[in-house]
């Protein structure tokens, strides 16, 4: 079959190689439809190995060249979840997280902090391929009235949901969401679902332009871009404030753009160092905190879809063929343009 593979930086190639085998720990097999494209893919792209790792993984095992994806949606063909509620023939996503099961964070529930932990797709192979192989574990079941481009975002919507609840959003909080990339879109998306009217704070016209449309207030950004937010949330600040854009220098403005008391999530991850004020917490009694990924909130996604309170395929700009992939990681490596979110097409390939 056909493959997307990381071989290293600025080096992602098509490969013709075996269909996966089922291992102790990847034990179950998906017939993969759509897979998105990940701005963590991106990264590896332009400066990995970041998160790859060089060496064999110690779960699965796996070391480059590895197939990207862990954005998918597909059939479960062989194998099935622990509890046997997810069997052969259901259509399904997954929860990206690989995770040991027996360290103190598994044991608790926050397996997204496994101490041996990685992801689908950049510690084991992905789903830019027909097939792909996760653990039984990872398996979440898609509802009938879910559609494969909504389905294939549920895992970027769940990193937007487990940042909202990150930042303690409550009812009747204001909340700004800085960066309207795909992770910044979908905190916004998810904020509004749950009852929240969410401010984007974005510099560049288009994407400012995708997120009016999709009926979000927008903030342009730039220098003083707090004194904008504040006036848009009517009062002192957000009390939630959502840093997307993975930008060293956007996380002070994030600060600042923060009420008193206020909760700021840092989502995106940054290349480099930030400098930051530690004034500007204390004497606002202000809460920086990190968010990392999801726990337990792919089915919660998945129920706002079925509910009718949340559209993901909202943000689909591109859907391209397996055929098109590296050209398409190419082109957005030089530069979102019109692009929010990407989607391959696995389903007629070999």
């Amino acid at each position: 079959m056909l493959a997307l593979r990381w071989h290293g930086r600025e080096d992602v190639r098509l490969d013709d190689v075996q269909a996966p085998q089922l291992t102790p720990l990847l034990d179950a097999l998906i017939e993969v439809e759509l897979c998105g494209l990940c701005g963590t893919d991106l990264a590896e792209y332009r400066h990995g190995p970041g998160m790859i790792r060089m060496s064999p993984h110690p779960l699965s095992g796996q070391q480059p060249p590895i197939t990207l994806g862990h954005e998918l949606v597909g059939t479960l063909v062989e194998g099935s979840s622990p509890d046997g509620t997810i069997t052969p023939g259901m259509r399904v996503t997954v929860d990206a997280c690989l995770r040991c099961g027996t360290c103190a964070a598994c044991v608790r529930g926050d397996y997204h902090r496994c101490r041996y932990g990685g992801s689908i797709g950049l510690h084991s192979d992905g789903g830019f391929a027909r097939h792909v192989a996760v653990p039984g574990a990872c398996l979440v079941a898609v509802p009938d009235s879910v559609t494969d481009r909504q389905a294939a975002l549920t895992e970027p919507f769940a990193v937007g949901l487990h940042a909202l609840e990150r930042g303690g959003l409550r009812t009747g909080d204001t909340i700004a969401v800085l960066g309207f990339g795909p992770i910044g879109a979908a905190t916004a998306l998810v904020a509004q679902a749950l009852g929240a009217a969410p401010v984007v704070v974005e510099l560049d016209p288009l994407r400012l332009a995708a997120a009016q449309r999709l009926g979000l207030t927008v903030v342009e950004g730039g220098e003083d871009v707090h004194r904008r937010v504040r006036a848009a949330v009517g009062g002192g600040g957000a009390d939630v404030v959502v840093e997307s854009t993975g930008a060293a220098a956007v996380v002070p403005q994030a600060i600042e753009c923060a009420a008193r008391g206020g909760r700021i999530v840092l989502a995106g991850l940054p290349s480099r160092a930030s400098e930051i004020d530690g004034r500007r917490l204390t004497l606002f009694e202000r809460s920086l905190v990190g968010s990392l990924g999801y726990r337990h909130d792919c089915p919660r996604i998945l129920a706002l879809v079925d509910a009718g309170r949340l559209d993901p395929s909202a943000i689909v700009t591109d859907v391209v063929p397996l055929g098109e992939a590296v050209e398409l990681i190419q082109r957005l490596a030089g530069g979102p343009g019109t692009t929010i979110k990407a989607l391959v097409a696995i389903g007629d390939t070999p």
